[in-house]
């Protein structure tokens, strides 16, 4: 289910598939162009009834039930980066990062199996939208990184300054897991450790915050 104004319009205008859509009429009536694109069933429900539906007693404008998009290994360019979550499991911390990746044109992230849901409410919520163009590929890391050849950067307390670092042009940034970091077994796949210098007494960053603090060294570069 994708709940709000905001995420509703932007599978309206993605490739995802509209299963049902429920909308108030406010909204059909601001957003009937936008409604047009879609293919499935479109219900017209009062703003009192699209709170009962969905998980969120705020929303008063559309959720919609859509198709869930196949679990495909994306194709990584030599001279793009893309992300690697190993077991992130805060669903808010997942959706912040899908978002953050978006911002940054990050189109692909390889997740482990145990990392959060994509398709939770949480997730879904919390990356506003952005899940319709990033690719969440969900698969085992190890076997991942065994046929991998471009470049991996792991994050660790210990490693080069992020803030000092050529990343050169493309490759796979690993975030570890919120209070365990990087596993052992992804941890042999890392050809470049890397860590964001700290300047105060903090024991960590927050696993989203830091993927966001990266990203935006990569880019200065």
């Amino acid at each position: 289910m994708v709940e709000g104004r905001k995420s509703v319009l932007e599978v309206l205008a993605s490739d995802f598939k509209i299963e049902q859509l429920f909308v108030t009429e406010e909204f059909q009536e601001e957003n009937n162009k936008a409604l047009k694109a879609n293919k499935g069933e479109t219900i017209i429900v009062k703003p009192s009834e699209l709170a009962g539906l969905g998980e969120y007693s705020t929303n008063d404008a559309a959720l919609a039930v859509v198709k869930m998009a196949a679990n495909k290994p994306p194709t990584l360019m030599k001279d793009e980066f893309s992300l690697m979550l190993d077991d992130i499991r805060d669903p808010g911390n997942l959706g912040t990062i899908i978002r953050t990746a978006d911002w940054y044109g990050m189109k692909n992230i390889i997740a482990s199996e145990e990392t959060a849901d994509v398709y939770n409410g949480k997730v879904i919520q919390s990356s506003m939208g952005s899940f319709v163009r990033v690719n969440i590929f969900y698969t085992s890391l190890e076997e991942y990184l065994a046929n991998n050849k471009l470049p991996v950067f792991g994050t660790f307390l210990d490693g080069e300054n992020a803030h000092t670092l050529n990343f050169g042009s493309g490759g796979i940034i690993v975030m570890g897991n919120e209070a365990n970091g990087i596993s052992k077994e992804v941890e042999r796949f890392v050809t470049r450790r890397i860590t964001i210098p700290r300047f105060g007494q903090a024991e960590s960053l927050n696993a989203a915050i830091a993927t966001a603090v990266i990203c935006d060294n990569i880019k200065r570069k």
